[in-house]
């Protein structure tokens, strides 16, 4: 029986697009997630729905318990996971309020859990990480995006940094040349996770600034993240319930 979980960044979490809406209240070996776990039905596939950040937003991106999330949405029967994101552009190309569909991430951050094995005591875990991202997923959030009329890029390498301050413009600038297509403070480790826990993954991110290394425009700030949040806001609802319904469909 497929069963998608979908985390939810900032502003992106809305368990309005459910129908038959229920609480699960969850815990975990790694403690409790960041937020109870919202499940009910888009066009009859059931739907986990979990706020990355907790749904007051009260957990900084190195405070999210990624382990507890991941683990979480396995002991619901999550099949399938999709999320989203919010993300700075290193590209020229890629502009505020369009989509990314990510394939590939550098992880810069610093202090987070990064696997379920705490030791190797029952024996080694490396997990392979070539492809983190789930290509049949990853082609039914860009053909969603597509059929939306979606201003959406097939493809992109996220780098996640720490946080939950923004980039230097040395930084920035370094980032792009590592061929960096957009940044976040939250792909890593969530993606790892998934991948170690055996789930489906992928991840639409939203661009909302140009970071800072674009000279001719004020470095990014918190409220202009949120303005261009709140304009995307129904494009994400709608993406996703198309891709739900394609994810059914399909898989």
């Amino acid at each position: 029986m497929i069963r998608v979980g979908i985390i939810g960044g900032s502003g992106l979490d809305d368990p309005d697009i459910l129908e038959n809406c229920e609480k699960i209240e969850v815990d975990t070996h790694y403690g409790p997630p960041s937020s109870d776990i919202m499940t009910g039905l888009i066009n009859d596939t059931q739907v986990l729905i979990l706020a990355r950040h907790g749904r007051k937003h009260q957990y900084s991106p190195t405070q999210v318990n990624n382990r507890a999330n991941i683990y979480a949405l396995k002991q619901a029967g999550a099949t399938h996971i999709i999320a989203t994101t919010a993300c700075g552009s290193l590209k020229q190309e890629i502009d505020r309020g369009h989509f990314v569909i990510l394939d590939q991430f550098i992880d810069f951050t610093r202090f987070r859990k990064n696997t379920f094995a705490d030791s190797f005591e029952k024996g080694a875990v490396h997990t392979a990480m070539a492809r983190p991202f789930d290509e049949f997923l990853c082609n039914v959030l860009y053909r969603s995006a597509m059929d939306l009329g979606l201003n959406a890029h097939d493809k992109g390498c996220v780098v996640t940094i720490e946080g939950p301050r923004f980039s230097t413009v040395a930084e920035s600038n370094m980032f792009r040349l590592w061929g960096a297509d957009v940044i976040n403070m939250s792909t890593a480790p969530e993606v790892m996770l998934a991948n170690e826990a055996g789930i489906p993954y992928a991840a639409v991110a939203m661009a909302t600034d140009y970071d800072c290394w674009k000279q001719d425009e004020a470095p990014v700030t918190w409220d202009e993240i949120l303005s261009v949040f709140n304009k995307n806001a129904d494009n994400v609802k709608q993406l996703f319930i198309k891709a739900v319904s394609q994810i059914t469909a399909m898989g």
